[in-house]
């Protein structure tokens, strides 16, 4: 399930609104994640939950992006999961308990 995600292409933001009840602070952090990777890296990236609850950052290109920096996108995403641990680890366990009904 997506979270949310940025479009450096058509310069946009994407939020879940499933997600509605996240605090507006956490939005906004969501919301400066995504805008910055794509504007220093390009692309568009998504942030999703896989089935088991984990949140990845998945990362794509036009086949004609020649500005792309791939190997920048995977250390930006690198920096985001050190940074930003707590954040990501509650967004975890909030979908898990929310959407999953997983009991910690």
């Amino acid at each position: 399930m997506v979270l949310c995600g940025s479009n450096g292409y058509e310069r946009k933001y994407y939020f879940n609104e499933e997600f509605a009840s996240l605090p507006d602070e956490v939005k906004k952090e969501l919301q400066i994640l995504c805008v910055w990777f794509t504007e220093e890296c390009g692309g568009i990236l998504t942030m999703e939950f896989d089935q088991d609850g984990a949140l990845e950052f998945k990362h794509i290109t036009s086949e004609y992006d020649g500005y792309y920096d791939e190997i920048g996108a995977d250390l930006k995403i690198k920096q985001y999961r050190e940074e930003r641990r707590d954040l990501l680890e509650s967004l975890e366990l909030y979908y898990r308990l929310m959407f999953l009904g997983l009991d910690e």
